[in-house]
């Protein structure tokens, strides 16, 4: 798998691989505008992306398929706290076609390598709600711990809906998987 920042032409594969997921990805996103999937979402979407980025405060990531530079989902850091947090939080999402291969995991560790590493972060937060057994085993596996529940956490599909939180700390992270980010 790679990771790259998102643009413009990659709006045709992203609205397809969205729209052929919606009912997958649904129950765990926030509400999807009306005007979502259309190039002028996208680019609104791009231009926040961008701005993030160019603040240091989230960096979005398209994750592909190595072998055919197919689009299988999404990751980011969003949130970027300096100071005495030296923190972020993580999301991602995955289409459905391609959930449960490992991609997701695999730009996971990737991007807490670049977040620890690169960015030199001291802590990496997660939150999943408490019946996404999918997600929650991915966030173990990927090293992080389950820290409690939060209630009425963030909204979902409309929903103010409780989340199980997840951290992860430098120091817990394996040495050997803080080799730099080549992404």
């Amino acid at each position: 798998m790679v990771l790259r920042a998102p643009r413009m032409a990659d709006y045709p594969d992203w609205a397809e691989l969205r729209r052929n997921s919606r009912e997958f990805l649904q129950p765990w996103e926030p509400t999807w505008p009306a005007d979502d999937l259309t190039r002028s979402a996208f680019r609104r979407r791009l231009g926040i992306y961008n701005r993030d980025f160019d603040l240091g405060l989230g960096y979005a990531f398209f994750v592909f398929r190595r072998q055919d530079d197919a689009l299988v989902g999404g990751i980011n850091l969003r949130d970027v706290r300096r100071g005495v947090s030296q923190s972020a939080a993580v999301g991602y999402w995955v289409g459905q076609d391609h959930a449960r291969h490992g991609h997701t995991l695999d730009a996971t560790r990737t991007v807490l390598r670049f977040a620890l590493y690169t960015l030199g972060l001291h802590r990496i937060e997660a939150a999943c709600c408490p019946e996404n057994d999918a997600s929650s085993r991915l966030l173990r596996r990927a090293g992080f711990q389950e820290e409690g529940l939060a209630r009425a956490y963030l909204k979902i599909n409309g929903v103010w809906r409780d989340h199980l939180l997840f951290g992860l700390v430098r120091g817990d992270y394996p040495d050997e998987d803080l080799r730099p980010f080549d992404g």
